[in-house]
Parts: C-alpha cells; sequence; structure tokens
C-alpha cells in the first residue's frame, strides 16, 4: 500500500517519501549541520558566505520535516567550542545571522504551527541575541506541531556537568544530600531536552565520522546517518533519504535481532511508548 504523500513536498520529496513507511517514522531527529567552511572554500568564497547558504538548508530541512508530521528536530547550530576556535568576526557573524533568522522566520513557523526552543548555555550568549531568542520563542510557544529546537552555544560535555550540578542543588533544596540519588532518570530529567524524547536518528552532513560533543547522553541508542552532502547543499530530499536508511535498520537496543519486546527504558518513559 503506498503512502499517502502529504502536501507540499516538491516532485523529489513526494519520490523520496513514497518510499517510505510512514509509521515508522523517527519521533526526534536531529543533526548536526557541518561543510559550510567546505564548501565556501570550493567556491573561493568567505566563510560566512558558507554560513549565510547554510540558512537556506535549514529552512528546506525544517519545512519537509514539518510536512511530513516529525514530531521533533533538534539543529546543532553553534556549538561552545565554537567561541574559542572561530575568530570574533566570524562569531559576530553568526550570531547576526541567527538574529536575521529568527526575525524573518517566526511567521512562517506560526504558519505551519512549529514551536521554537533552545538548548545550551544560553545566558552565555550576547543579551541583545538573548532577548531576539525569547521574543521568537514565545511568539511560537502556543504552536503544536514540529518542536525545532537550536543548539547554541552547546556542549554534551557542559550539559552534562549543569545535570549533575542541578541534581545536587536540588537535593540540598529538599531535606540535604544524604537524600541525593542519581540515576538514569534523573540525570534525563536535568538535561537541557528534558522536555524531548531521546533522539531516533542523528544526521551528520559533510561525511565526517564523529558527533562532535553533541547529545552525548540522548543519542546512547540513536541511529546514526552520515552522508557527504556539505551543509549548504541539504536539502529535504536528503532528509527524507536518511529517513529512509534509518526504517531498514533493525533497533535492538542492545536485545536480540527479532526481539519487538525491547525498548530502552528511559525513551520509552520520554515517549509514552513501550
Amino acid at each position: 500500500m503506498r503512502a499517502t504523500i502529504p502536501a507540499g513536498l516538491d516532485r523529489k520529496e513526494a519520490e523520496a517519501y513514497s518510499r517510505l513507511d510512514p509509521q515508522r517514522l523517527p519521533k526526534h531527529i536531529a543533526i548536526i549541520m557541518d561543510g559550510n567552511g567546505r564548501w565556501a572554500r570550493k567556491r573561493h568564497l568567505p566563510r560566512i558566505a558558507g554560513h549565510r547558504a547554510g540558512l537556506t538548508s535549514v529552512r528546506s530541512t525544517v519545512e519537509t520535516a514539518s510536512t511530513i508530521g516529525i514530531p521533533a528536530l533538534t539543529l546543532y547550530a553553534f556549538s561552545e567550542e565554537n567561541w574559542k576556535k572561530r575568530p570574533k568576526s566570524e562569531v559576530d557573524f553568526l550570531m547576526s545571522l541567527l538574529c536575521r533568522y529568527l526575525r524573518q522566520e517566526v511567521a512562517t513557523m506560526n504558519k505551519q504551527n512549529i514551536r521554537l526552543e533552545y538548548i545550551g548555555r544560553l545566558h552565555e550568549l550576547p543579551p541583545s541575541v538573548q532577548e531576539k531568542m525569547e521574543s521568537a520563542r514565545k511568539a511560537t510557544s502556543q504552536n503544536t506541531g514540529l518542536v525545532l529546537t537550536l543548539a547554541l552555544n552547546y556542549s554534551a560535555r557542559t550539559e552534562l556537568v549543569d545535570a549533575f550540578r542541578s541534581i545536587v542543588e536540588s537535593a540540598a533544596r529538599n531535606g540535604g544530600l544524604e537524600h541525593l540519588e542519581i540515576d538514569e532518570d534523573s540525570v534525563s530529567r536535568h538535561l537541557y531536552t528534558r522536555h524531548l524524547p531521546d533522539p531516533d536518528l542523528v544526521v551528520r552532513t559533510s561525511g565526517e565520522m564523529r558527533l562532535s560533543n553533541f547529545l552525548l547522553w540522548q543519542l546512547a541508542y540513536a541511529e546514526i546517518y552520515v552522508t557527504p552532502t556539505l551543509w549548504p547543499e541539504f536539502r529535504g530530499v536528503h532528509l527524507l533519504e536518511g529517513i529512509e536508511e534509518y526504517q531498514k535498520r533493525d533497533r535492538r537496543y542492545g536485545g536480540l535481532t527479532g526481539d519487538a519486546s525491547h525498548s530502552h527504558p528511559s525513551h520509552s518513559a520520554k515517549t509514552g511508548r513501550s
């Protein structure tokens, strides 16, 4: 039985979607957007041209994910390490690009019923940027469709440090440290992503084979899809190709092939699936 093609997909996307099982779409997709610099270098352009071109990829990917009914999409937009390893001029440009994106896309997000969230040490971003981020978040807060999460000034290791600090502080406020209990569920409840299910699929563009300090706890059982496509060339059809590859995998969560009874406990608890 052929899948009903959602309205709004172009011809290539519709063709790719027709090969999918709509009952087995990932609930949460995380994307490591990589290759802006290489894309620009190949064209003898400055790095900022690659970042600017990457915005088109963001729009296409978000729109496609929303159109086919993916509940959650998280984009690794700006790592904590970017502050230390990129020239100030490039960082400043990335911040201005973020503000421009938020200003231009809120109306589209509301039209597509997309809710915007953020993860990372947001308090370290420039105050003017934080204001624009919060304004966009509030403007989309009532939407009930795709949850689009931007990872900004994000590091998985600092996320875990912040989670452990939060657990200790919570115990200190509620009866003292002798009541401190740490297990997988308590860690998950104190992560930046506590409002989200763990990702089912992580996509890495530009062919690199590493996680780059992204969602290390949450990706424990995620399927990894690496494409050689550079991020500025990535479009919705590439996302659908990644989902097609994901649906070919046998997700065992440490169990045996064909054992349908297993599911990672923290994943089940957060998604409501058994």
